[in-house]
């Protein structure tokens, strides 16, 4: 796990949460971030471990979603549900895009192998285990009325003003099928981490689930939605690096990278740093989970600048003088 730095946001340090994180949010895309904050989806997925317990707020990023995307990860979720006997799931209405929508509860992190074996929790749950590291989310909260923000990457803090609007329009929302993750000692936040399960729970064997056809091709489908989507932030990355107008292009395209990312982060696929061909993509590594940029940030205050590193460097080469 990543050490963390002095936070900036609202509100006091909270014992809920590890390092300086004080009011903790997480930029998704839709509908993913909707999927979450409505209690549909119980496990938010990141190739690096959740270095928080407690409130979790989720900021929906600018990318509208396509029909195709949202319909696939419904049909996912109206799979994986129907194996627990839910068969009237309501999903949203609208999948509001540059707003904080609401928050859950991180309660814990496991790795995919523990999380897809964990006989204790509902066979749904093992199967949306589709990424290195998921985090358990529980007690969802939506947003009345939400409202417009900038996101950043990572896990980062919310501002003070921000922080207490937000507190006053949260509504609790009812889950279609609540799911109680067992924290092997409730006095420690952190025990449900990875690695606690073979520890605290040696009879969790892993029991494979029965897949359906159509849960084999509602799978399929949420996976390809990812990885799709993967795909055309690699061609406009790489198209951007790749012309010939030489130091101002790359300036252009780390500025344009940035900027998307500071609205647009944490589409849960690898980030830019960390993608890999699809032949060289491992099955648990394409995600179904909301970010697109899955490195982690270097603080809890992490934020993204603007050009000042690259300034500061072009005015020192100014002031310097040959020997």
């Amino acid at each position: 796990m990543r050490g963390v730095g002095g936070g900036r946001g609202g509100g006091g340090r909270g014992s809920n949460f590890h390092g300086n994180y004080t009011n903790p949010c997480l930029t998704m895309h839709q509908p993913w971030a909707s999927l979450l904050v409505y209690g549909i989806k119980r496990i938010e997925g990141r190739s690096w471990p959740a270095p928080i317990r407690g409130r979790l707020w989720i900021h929906a990023a600018s990318k509208v979603p396509d029909e195709a995307t949202i319909k696939a990860m419904e049909d996912f979720y109206r799979e994986i549900y129907a194996l627990n006997g839910v068969n009237d799931l309501k999903f949203p209405e609208h999948y509001p895009v540059s707003r904080l929508i609401g928050c859950v509860e991180v309660v814990g992190c496991l790795e995919r192998e523990e999380l897809s074996g964990w006989e204790l929790v509902p066979e749904g749950v093992r199967l949306e285990a589709q990424t290195d590291m998921c985090w358990l989310c529980e007690q969802p909260q939506k947003l009345l009325i939400p409202f417009e923000m900038r996101g950043y990457q990572g896990v980062y803090n919310l501002e003070k003003k921000i922080y207490e609007a937000a507190m006053r329009g949260l509504t609790p929302v009812e889950c279609p099928f609540p799911v109680k993750f067992p924290i092997p000692d409730p006095r420690d936040r952190f025990s449900l981490k990875p690695g606690s399960i073979a520890v605290h729970y040696p009879r969790s064997k892993g029991a494979e689930v029965l897949k359906s056809s159509n849960l084999d091709a509602a799978i399929a489908g949420a996976r390809a939605a990812a990885t799709q989507f993967t795909k055309k932030n690699q061609t406009s990355q790489t198209t951007q690096s790749t012309s010939p107008n030489g130091v101002m292009t790359r300036q252009m395209t780390n500025r344009s990278i940035e900027e998307e990312e500071t609205r647009t982060t944490n589409f849960d696929t690898q980030s830019t740093s960390d993608l890999t061909s699809d032949n060289e993509r491992k099955p648990n590594q394409i995600m179904l989970e909301g970010s697109s940029s899955d490195v982690q940030p270097p603080c809890a205050d992490s934020r993204p600048r603007s050009g000042a590193p690259s300034k500061i460097f072009a005015a020192a080469l100014r002031g310097l003088k040959p020997p």
